[in-house]
């Protein structure tokens, strides 16, 4: 069995910046793209950047420039730094991976479980 547990989110002021986390665990036997989505209140769940294990990114335009994603390999876990927050981010962010299972042949999309960011003065 699978687990992607997220941390770090929270409320932060307009132009302010917070760091996502988010870690795999359980029978992993290899972690292929990670990212992060998100889905605000109202809204559909929207990409919000992907991570390849070559390190190969991809993110929405709305965060270009503002968000970083990056990932360690060795610890199974994604990140996303987001700066110049703006009341918009505002939303649940959810991690992602696909990965081949170890136990269970084939490969495999995983979600976490959420976590909230809440951008307001």
């Amino acid at each position: 069995q699978v687990q992607l547990v997220e941390s770090g989110g929270g409320l932060v002021q307009p132009g302010g910046s917070l760091r996502l986390s988010c870690a795999a665990s359980g029978s992993i036997f290899s972690i292929y793209a990670m990212g992060w989505y998100r889905q605000a209140p109202g809204k559909q769940r929207e990409l919000v950047a992907t991570i390849t294990s070559g390190g190969s990114t991809n993110y929405a335009d709305s965060v270009k420039g503002r968000f970083t994603i990056s990932r360690d390999n060795a610890k199974n876990t994604v990140y996303l730094q987001m700066n110049s927050l703006k009341p918009e981010d505002t939303a649940v962010y959810y991690c992602n991976a696909d990965l081949a299972d170890a136990v269970v042949a084939g490969i495999y999309d995983y979600w976490g479980q959420g976590t909230q960011v809440t951008v307001s003065s």
